[in-house]
C-alpha cells in the first residue's frame, strides 16, 4: 500500500524553527562542562525566582528564551547584519554551546544560588565565556561571586534600579540586594550603572552608600544627554568587564514580561549600540540577562527582546576579539 501523504523519500525533513529541542539559537546542547572543549561561550539558565518579592515568574524565563530564541536560530555562516554590512557569529569567529540550567531546589534561594555560583565556576575554568538567562535578579550575587579568584573584573549595569539595599524585611540576599554584595567582593573593581530612571525602592541612603562605594551611576536621561561613548569614558579601554542586562532597563513598551515595570527605559536600538560600545571598548569575561517573567507577556516579546540583545551582544564581542586578533 502506498502512502498518500509522502511526496518524497519519507527521510526528508526541513530543518524548522518549531521542530527539535529548544535550545539557545538551535546551537548545540552540552551539560557536562568537561565536554565543552572549543566552546567560545555557553548559555546557562539559571530559573529562580523565589528572592523576588513582589511579581514572580522569573523562574520561567530561561526555558522560554529558547524557545522563541529558534526562530533566531543560525547555522555556521552565521549572521548577516544589513546595517552594519558584516555577518556576526560564523563558525570562525565563536562557537556557542547550550548548557542547560544549574540546579534549582524550590524555595531555597541561598541553595540555589550555591549552585549557580558553582555552575558559573565550572566554565570559567574550561575558560569559556559565561552568559547567564536569568532568574530574577539575585542571580547576580551568584554569578558575579563565581569570578573570585579570576583576574578582577568591573561591573557594568543595566537596569531600570539600583539594587543596592542594604536590607528589607531582614532579607539582605534579595534581588534589590546584588549589587551591594558585588561592592563588597574584593575582585570588583568597580560598578557602573547606565539608565537608571524614577523612583525606585532605593532612598537616598542607598543611593549615597552606591556612589561611596565606588558606583558610578549613569542615569538614563545623562546617558541621553552625554552620549554612549561619553558614558563610559571613566573606565580605562580593554578593562576587564562582567556586563549584567536587566530587562527591566528596556522600555515596558518592548519588555512587558519583567517583575518591575518602569516606563520609560531603552529602545532595543538603545541597548544595542550601549552593548556594542562595551564590545569594542571591554573585554567581556562574562554577561547575564535577567528578569524576563513570562506569564505577564502572552505574546512573547519580552524572550525575544532577550534573544535578539543577547546575540547582538555575543556576535559584537566575537567579532572585536577577531578584529583585535588580526590588529595584533
Amino acid at each position: 500500500m502506498t502512502t498518500a501523504f509522502t511526496g518524497g523519500n519519507i527521510s526528508e525533513r526541513i530543518d524548522l524553527q518549531f521542530v527539535g529541542p529548544a535550545t539557545f539559537a538551535r546551537q548545540p546542547a552540552c551539560s557536562y562542562w568537561h565536554k565543552l572543549d572549543g566552546a567560545d561561550v555557553a548559555v546557562l539558565g539559571v530559573p529562580i525566582d523565589t528572592a523576588s518579592n513582589y511579581r514572580y515568574g522569573t523562574r520561567f524565563g530561561p526555558r522560554a528564551i529558547r524557545e522563541v530564541s529558534m526562530f533566531h536560530g543560525f547555522g555556521p555562516e552565521g549572521v548577516f547584519d544589513f546595517e552594519d554590512e558584516v555577518t556576526y557569529l560564523t563558525a570562525a569567529e565563536v562557537k556557542i554551546v547550550d548548557a542547560g540550567d544549574s540546579g534549582v531546589i524550590y524555595d531555597d534561594t541561598r541553595r540555589s544560588l550555591a549552585n549557580a555560583e558553582q555552575a558559573v565556576r565550572g566554565l570559567l575554568d574550561a575558560k569559556i565565556l559565561p552568559y547567564i538567562l536569568g532568574g530574577d535578579h539575585a542571580i547576580r550575587m551568584a554569578t558575579i561571586a563565581a569570578f573570585s579568584g579570576q583576574k578582577p573584573i568591573h561591573v557594568v549595569h543595566l537596569g531600570a534600579h539600583l539594587d543596592f539595599i542594604d536590607e528589607c524585611n531582614d532579607i539582605s540576599w534579595g534581588y534589590g540586594n546584588p549589587m551591594r554584595w558585588a561592592s563588597e567582593m574584593k575582585h570588583v573593581k568597580g560598578i557602573t550603572r547606565l539608565g537608571p530612571h524614577n523612583m525606585a525602592t532605593v532612598g537616598r541612603k542607598d543611593w549615597k552608600a552606591a556612589q561611596a562605594r565606588g558606583s558610578h551611576v549613569v542615569s538614563l536621561r545623562k546617558l541621553r544627554a552625554l552620549g554612549v561613548a561619553a558614558s563610559f569614558s571613566h573606565i580605562p579601554d580593554g578593562e576587564r568587564v562582567y556586563v549584567s542586562i536587566d530587562v527591566d532597563s528596556f522600555d515596558p513598551s518592548i519588555a512587558p514580561g519583567t517583575t518591575m515595570i518602569s516606563h520609560g527605559g531603552f529602545s532595543y536600538r538603545e541597548g544595542k549600540d550601549i552593548l556594542r560600545e562595551i564590545a569594542r571598548r571591554f573585554d567581556v569575561a562574562g554577561a547575564d540577562f535577567v528578569g524576563v517573567s513570562p506569564p505577564y507577556d502572552p505574546s512573547g516579546i519580552t524572550s525575544l527582546l532577550a534573544t535578539r540583545t543577547s546575540l547582538d551582544f555575543i556576535g559584537s564581542i566575537f567579532h572585536e576579539r577577531a578584529k583585535r586578533r588580526i590588529r595584533h
